[in-house]
């Protein structure tokens, strides 16, 4: 018979401790948008796996919506953005009450500096996942990142620009955002989609989705239609989004004498259930963490073009899936887009390839895994 000694114990209960873990989630941004989505995605995947999770998030916020709607739970706490050091207090008291094993940041909007250091004060070890592929000065991403133990990069893109601010490579985890290819798998009704953007049967249909902002690069995708439109008249634009460049960017459609090509449909909450209505998606982005736009398409089974900017090389294989073109090069974009109008076997077969990687390699599944082994590795 064998002998239990003190550390076979430890081991033993190690093996039962690690099999359930909580979690506190901290998401501060006031829309959902593409980032909560992930956290979302996570946090029912984790569930799924027998872990706890408990979601920190400003009241009527959109993720706090969703949360609740998802049988999340959720505890609100408002913010008001880096310097709401009340914030970082009143976290940190949670934090002591509910003594969770792992914190985990997820936006930039307070939840990572202030969330670091309520985690700190807490003496809890924390990850924060970073989103955006945009610089900051080396000294202020040393006192953002300095907290936690592990900082995840959502594509290799984002790891590069962490690395060269400083960020120790040991620190650094790549884990890929997922989408939910299943959710693409319903049946839509694309007639009435038709009917509901007044297109025709015959109409070659380029959707766009992001926000109105000078880094999407809508300024490009509206140019190289315009070239198009005389010699492809079936082309048709649809622009998903809101923001500040909305009036101008409606004012350079009008002096291209895209009126009856391009529509700006404003922010839909329910694109996903009919984005495989288009023959194509455009996400011409100067700057993009990944592209999780540009997943969501594939997930669809509809071919993508763009511009070969940060992550998008990695959400999109190039000439397997869609086809990527210089950064702000019009004419390389309306070649891109003019060749599948040219060849709908070739977009067939980018779209069946893009749904297949989708499923292969950007499932909800291998991104919660990633997740938890990593919070595994922290805590043994």
């Amino acid at each position: 018979m064998g002998v239990c000694t003190a550390e076979t114990s430890a081991f033993i209960d190690n093996i039962y401790y690690y099999g359930h873990v909580k979690i506190l989630h901290v998401e501060t941004g006031r829309h959902f948008l593409g980032g909560p989505q992930q956290v979302i995605y996570l946090i029912n995947a984790l569930r799924e796996r027998g872990h706890e999770s408990i979601l920190v998030c400003p009241p009527d916020s959109g993720i706090d919506t969703v949360a609740r709607e998802n049988g999340i739970r959720v505890h609100n706490l408002f913010c008001a953005g880096d310097l709401d050091l009340p914030f970082a207090y009143r976290l940190s008291q949670f934090l002591k009450e509910q003594k969770p094993d792992i914190v985990h940041c997820h936006s930039r909007r307070g939840a990572d500096i202030l969330g670091g250091l309520a985690a700190s004060l807490a003496d809890i070890p924390a990850v924060v996942s970073r989103r955006v592929d945009n610089t900051e000065m080396r000294v202020l991403a040393t006192i953002r990142y300095r907290p936690f133990r592990k900082v995840i990069a959502i594509s290799v893109a984002i790891a590069e620009v962490l690395r060269d601010r400083g960020v120790e490579d040991e620190r650094v985890e790549i884990i890929r955002s997922a989408v939910d290819v299943e959710r693409f798998s319903q049946a839509v009704d694309c007639a009435a989609v038709r009917t509901e953007f007044d297109l025709s049967e015959g109409d070659f249909v380029i959707a766009a989705a992001g926000q109105l902002i000078p880094r999407k690069g809508h300024q490009f995708l509206l140019q190289a239609v315009a070239d198009l439109k005389d010699r492809y008249p079936q082309i048709r634009l649809i622009v998903f989004g809101e923001g500040y460049l909305n009036h101008q960017l409606r004012a350079q459609a009008a002096s291209l004498g895209l009126g009856d090509v391009v529509q700006f449909a404003g922010f839909r909450d329910d694109l996903d259930s009919f984005v495989s209505c288009f023959d194509l998606f455009a996400h011409p982005a100067l700057a993009e963490g990944l592209g999780v736009a540009a997943l969501k398409a594939a997930a669809a089974s509809v071919p993508v073009v763009g511009f070969a900017a940060g992550g998008m090389v990695e959400a999109v294989a190039d000439g397997r899936t869609g086809l990527l073109v210089a950064p702000e090069d019009s004419d390389a974009l309306g070649a891109a887009i003019a060749r599948l109008i040219d060849e709908p076997a070739l977009a067939a077969n980018f779209g069946r390839a893009g749904r297949e990687r989708m499923q292969n390699e950007f499932s909800v599944a291998t991104m919660a895994d990633r997740h938890v082994a990593l919070y595994e590795t922290l805590l043994q």
